[in-house]
């Protein structure tokens, strides 16, 4: 036998018992920041969790949110009997002053890369990662670049086989190319966009094997589908400074939509990159194959022109919402939009995503389960190929709203609306743990249909907007203007 064919005989056997571990019912293990006897340490955030992602080598667990902290985690190599899965190795002291809503790692480097709602786009250069030996380690002077381009809160970054090239969403309708070896002045100079819309964006997806194409959804009925291979011919006219270079080359959309449906979350299959998944609020999640033949859309998105970085409102807020009195109609900018619509394969319900802005997920070394949090503090795990539930675990004291599972172990990740983290793994146990719900499945998807059918239109916009109000009144728009004004004169290159 070469060594190639013992390589590959080794991984399946490896995915082969990742997956069966997934088939158990899984079991909470930890909750990060927490001591055993359940006393709040010093680890713990002081805010709400927005953001989890593991890096490419498993090795590290990021979390930032509220407290525009970012905490480092790392896998306790020891075997002792009491050693806990993950402890909290680092601190970064960020410096956005909003919400941080994002945080990866960038791949092949000790970089990790944030987004807030204070539009910015950070960059921190830890070194090598603190093994925790030396106890945590606290992170003041570490950015190494700082990022203006976005006029508006920044949702979501992902990254690709790169330690200096990622792509970043906001909420000010695009979608951008960073390129940490090409330094500019931002506030004029920066590059133009990919993607250039005339609604929010909130997620953003692409798979590890086909990093040229990426999903783009958000105040919209449909999930937008680029290649970035398509580039767009550009107008050496400065009548069109800011045209997007990124060609749409599909649409998805649920077979039944409205003017204000939005998708909360989209996520590319990443041991396929034919499947998307989408999430959207108030409904369920719906699955996508970009190998389906389009079909000529009946509803046609109305053309207009680009919205230029000028005319975006910034709005920076300390709460996801939706209203959909504010989206504006469903539209491509600047193109010809012939692009055939792809509707959905599958249907995920059970969930309740009214209240926050959740994301979704794939889960298992063949991204064989779809994984989504409920405003019921659970989250759902449904067979990818069946939509049937898998199971239903508690989560959160009261909203989950981000899931992740770790590239090579059974572990799964989850944050909401708690300060905490929680870690789950499988169970091979005969009695289920006291988190498992999956028993009483039945009653909570009863129970999240009939919340989801009292919450009528007008009182969705209600409650959005009481959400947004409280927030409003704890931030002051004009200090946060003369603070990026002031940090954007400090710092005029990336």
């Amino acid at each position: 036998m070469t060594a190639l064919s013992s390589y590959a005989s080794t991984m399946r056997t490896r995915t082969d018992l990742l997956s069966h571990l997934y088939s158990k019912p899984l079991q909470r293990i930890q909750v990060l920041g927490v001591d055993p006897n359940g006393h709040s340490g010093s680890a713990q955030h002081t805010g709400c969790v927005n953001a989890l992602s593991w890096a490419q080598n498993g090795e590290l667990l990021l979390s930032g949110g509220d407290d525009t902290t970012v905490r480092i985690w790392r896998l306790d190599s020891t075997l002792s009997e009491d050693a806990r899965p993950l402890s909290c190795v680092g601190l970064i002291n960020t410096g956005h002053r909003a919400n941080i809503f994002n945080a990866h790692m960038l791949p092949h480097s000790t970089r990790i890369a944030t987004v807030a709602g204070d539009r910015q786009v950070r960059i921190f250069d830890i070194g090598d990662p603190p093994s925790g030996k030396d106890g945590e380690v606290e992170y003041n002077d570490a950015r190494s670049h700082l990022l203006l381009c976005h006029k508006d809160r920044v949702k979501r970054l992902v990254t690709e086989e790169s330690p200096d090239i990622f792509l970043t969403v906001s909420e000010d309708s695009s979608v951008r190319q960073h390129d940490l070896r090409r330094p500019h002045r931002c506030r004029g100079e920066c590059p133009a966009p990919l993607v250039q819309m005339d609604h929010d964006l909130t997620s953003l997806s692409l798979s590890p094997l086909s990093p040229h194409q990426f999903v783009v959804a958000g105040g919209s009925p449909y999930g937008y589908l680029f290649d970035r291979r398509y580039l767009r011919a550009r107008r050496f006219s400065t009548s069109f400074p800011n045209k997007e270079l990124t060609t749409c080359t599909l649409l998805f959309s649920k077979p039944s939509r409205g003017r204000d449906d939005s998708i909360t979350g989209v996520r590319m299959n990443a041991s396929s990159s034919d499947e998307v998944i989408m999430a959207y609020s108030g409904d369920g999640v719906y699955r996508f194959s970009t190998l389906d033949t389009p079909a000529k859309d009946s509803f046609e998105p109305a053309i207009s022109p680009s919205t230029s970085s000028e005319d975006v409102k910034s709005n920076p807020m300390d709460v996801d919402f939706y209203d959909p009195d504010e989206v504006p109609s469903n539209s491509y900018s600047n193109s010809n939009l012939n692009v055939g619509v792809v509707t959905s394969v599958q249907k995920y319900t059970g969930a309740r995503n009214i209240e926050t802005v959740k994301e979704v997920n794939f889960l298992g070394p063949r991204d064989e389960y779809v994984v989504a949090g409920s405003d019921d503090g659970n989250f759902f795990v449904w067979n990818k190929d069946d939509a049937s539930i898998h199971g239903v675990y508690e989560g959160d004291g009261s909203v989950v709203n981000v899931i992740e599972g770790h590239p090579y172990l059974p572990l799964v990740a989850t944050s909401g609306i708690d300060y905490t983290v929680k870690l789950f793994s499988p169970s091979f146990s005969d009695e289920p743990s006291l988190c498992d719900k999956t028993l009483h499945a039945e009653e909570i998807v009863a129970e999240n249909t009939q919340a989801r059918a009292r919450l009528t239109h007008f009182q969705h916009l209600r409650l959005m907007r009481l959400f947004a109000a409280a927030h409003v009144a704890n931030r002051d728009d004009a200090d946060l203007d003369s603070d990026d004004e002031e940090v954007a004169m400090q710092c005029p290159n990336q």
